[in-house]
């Protein structure tokens, strides 16, 4: 991949972390610019192997998420394991003293204690709740709210979406907050005391969307709505060779183009005077959008996915085809796209790798391959902390620090 040095260059952060969020905040630094040290147990941490994995049963997903941190493998449990992770954290200079965390509860490299090292230190750690309690984003989704209002309309159960929404949102959060810290200490020379909870994060985007507000406000919570959109129109019609598409009428002018395009447009307002409803609002669009679809749907099951793509490339209407990863690998569209270029992962194989997905001034910031576990063990401790060979040696020898296998 393409390296361009970025707007955090000078920046070094500590990582001690697995799954999504903290890998992800650390991920986005690393992008951006700053040096990512992660550290690993010896062996890797429980999300080493993680599906999707190779054939060969190498973790894809946990390459995606270390792309161009280096690895310093240490044994957690031991003193003097923890005690080099506490020097690395605050290390002198003045991009340094920086540590981002999921792995909370450990008093060792807590804020308290690293502010005794370093008093400018700035600490992020990732909890699952506010309390401190344990939490993931599929159990903080189900607490939440969103599977009871996800699915088919006529379904009683709940319905979990695929994508872990509140990891990524709070990885971004993390991200966000290092750099507002970071900015910060340049004026203040002050260190900070983050802590970002993952459900205070999915709580935080409820309220700010109205889900939580509505209630307070309304007295009644938002009703399943299938694969409409909210407050507006939008469905998802199937051609006759069964493909299926996402149409989306946000504007007036929006919805009186799919109108055209379906030929429909007098029945539409024949329906429009019959139920004295006023379609140029989104309102009405809404509540009256089972009749409406019904109206289009004809159109869509008599005309081909090329027909109908070609008929609404002519109009104003939003829509997509609905594709699966592999179509979307398939379709070239990757090698189009300047955010992706070509990365040679050790272990994993040769791929599109994405960018930072911000250009600036018209550049997608990358990084490197994802380091093996420990693989720049040695590095870390000679460049950052002086280590010399021979004490480096008797660490791994002493099975403090861990190097790959040979």
């Amino acid at each position: 991949m393409n390296q361009t040095l970025g707007p955090l260059s000078g920046l070094r952060i500590v990582e001690v972390s697995s799954f999504v969020a903290a890998p992800l905040c650390g991920l986005t630094l690393s992008q951006l610019g700053a040096e990512v040290i992660r550290i690993d147990p010896i062996g890797g941490a429980s999300d080493y192997k993680r599906w999707p994995v190779t054939d060969n049963g190498e973790s894809i997903y946990w390459t995606g998420l270390n792309k161009g941190k280096r690895s310093l493998s240490v044994d957690m449990r031991a003193e003097r394991g923890q005690e080099l992770i506490r020097q690395l954290v605050t290390a002198p200079g003045p991009g340094g003293g920086i540590l981002v965390t999921n792995a909370g509860g450990r008093t060792w490299m807590g804020h308290d204690s690293l502010t005794q090292l370093r008093s400018d230190v700035i600490t992020l750690e990732v909890l699952g709740r506010r309390d401190g309690s344990p939490g993931v984003d599929y159990t903080v989704n189900a607490a939440l709210g969103f599977p009871q209002i996800t699915g088919p309309a006529d379904y009683a159960g709940v319905v979990n979406h695929a994508l872990p929404a509140w990891d990524v949102a709070c990885g971004l959060y993390a991200a966000l907050s290092i750099t507002a810290a970071v900015r910060q200490r340049d004026s203040t020379g002050h260190g900070t005391q983050i802590t970002l909870p993952l459900e205070d994060v999915a709580l935080a985007t409820a309220g700010t969307l109205g889900y939580l507000t509505e209630v307070q406000v309304n007295g009644r919570s938002r009703e399943s709505g299938g694969n409409a959109v909210y407050g507006t129109y939008g469905i998802d019609f199937v051609s006759n060779d069964n493909d299926r598409f996402m149409i989306v009428a946000l504007t007036t002018r929006h919805f009186r183009d799919l109108a055209s395009v379906t030929g429909t447009a007098a029945a539409v307002d024949a329906v429009e005077a019959a139920l004295g409803a006023d379609f140029s609002t989104e309102a009405d669009r809404y509540r009256h959008r089972e009749v409406l679809t019904a109206l289009f749907s004809h159109w869509f099951r008599e005309h081909s996915a090329a027909e109908i793509t070609a008929a609404l490339d002519q109009s104003s209407v939003l829509f997509e085809r609905y594709r699966s990863f592999e179509e979307v690998v398939k379709s070239g569209e990757l090698e189009n796209n300047p955010m992706f270029s070509a990365l040679d992962q050790p272990r994993i194989g040769s791929y599109l790798a994405a960018a930072n997905p911000a250009s600036f001034d018209g550049t997608h910031l990358s990084t490197g391959p994802a380091s093996e576990v420990g693989g720049d063990s040695v590095a870390v401790l000679t460049d950052i902390l002086g280590t010399t060979a021979d004490h480096a040696s008797t660490l791994i020898a002493d099975g403090v620090v861990g190097v790959p296998a040979n």
